[in-house]
């Protein structure tokens, strides 16, 4: 286990430092990085080999030097692949980003070690030309309008944001700060003439905000978590900006989290139940088990015709 480790590490470390080079602007030449690196030319090919899987790589015919498209010199970066895992929402999936890790994630045998399943995404190819459109006009801070819910929206927008498989945008519409899925939009128009100045109150809530639920107070729950569950929240935060409290003798525990509308929370309940219990505030549990009643007993003409049956 020592040797693969060391292998994985040199390997990580050997990528790096080539990519650094061509990111510089170098041609390299895969006899004198092998001298460099004490490895066989064939190691080195197998590297250029992996960097050209993701990066645009051009070989000199006449010396067989490789160097990086002039297009992307200085774009990449060793904290490119740590980067992209904070981004993408990944990166607590593992448990570590070092470069020993990263290493052996690059290593060609890493399908055999590692495999990530249960995560469902929608297909973001179907709105691709509006994500671009959206990232340019969040940097460059254009007002944009666009169909949505079959009515027509002006917003300034702030951010793109990835939450749990789905993709959305943050806007201000209105003065209030709103959150608008992407596969629901539809006609967008970008108003080049037409700046905003970014509230510093807006990217501050973007910053501390756990989802996609803007606008309004935040309100604060109070739960009981039965034993036999509270393993599992222990574990991880299951909740929104969940924090435990106490955990009496039997092993039951009392969590508090705090949301800005039930949609954030009922539907997490009603997959606990019978293991979680909204304690506080009490109109919240109320909603749920009347919800709930409401599921179970049949309608009135179902109640009708079983009567008749």
């Amino acid at each position: 286990m020592k040797q693969t480790a060391s292998t994985h590490e040199r390997l990580a470390e050997r990528l790096a430092n080539i990519l650094t080079k061509l990111n510089a602007g170098h041609s390299l030449a895969v006899a004198e990085l092998a001298q460099e690196f004490q490895v066989s030319t064939r190691t080195i090919e197998r590297d250029f080999d992996r960097l050209n899987s993701y990066l645009p790589l051009i070989q000199d015919h006449a010396t067989k030097k490789y160097s990086l498209d002039a297009l992307y010199l200085g774009r990449f970066k060793l904290q490119d692949l740590q980067n992209f895992a904070q981004l993408s929402g990944v990166a607590e999936l593992y448990p570590s980003l070092d470069v020993s890790f990263l290493g052996a994630l690059l290593d060609e045998r890493a399908s055999q070690v590692f495999s990530a399943k249960g995560y469902s995404y929608e297909n973001s190819r179907v709105f691709a030309e509006h994500f671009q459109i959206f990232a340019d006009a969040i940097h460059h801070k254009k007002k944009i309008s666009f169909i949505y819910n079959g009515r027509l929206r002006m917003v300034d927008p702030y951010r793109l944001i990835h939450c749990e498989g789905n993709w959305y945008l943050a806007a201000v519409q209105q003065r209030e700060l709103r959150s608008f899925r992407l596969s629901k939009i539809g006609s967008v128009d970008v108003y080049a003439s037409e700046r905003f100045i970014a509230d510093p109150a807006v990217l501050s809530q973007l910053e501390q905000e756990e989802g996609i639920w803007f606008g309004g107070d935040k309100l604060e729950v109070i739960f009981s978590a039965h034993p036999d569950a509270a393993y599992y929240f222990k574990q991880r935060k299951l909740l929104p900006e969940q924090d435990i409290l106490q955990e009496d003798a039997a092993g039951a525990l009392t969590i508090r989290c705090c949301i800005r509308h039930e949609k954030q929370l009922l539907p997490l309940v009603r997959y606990w139940i019978p293991y979680l219990k909204i304690v506080e505030p009490v109109h919240l549990q109320q909603k749920l088990e009347q919800d709930l009643r409401r599921y179970l007993m049949p309608s009135s003409a179902e109640y009708q015709n079983q009567a008749a049956g």
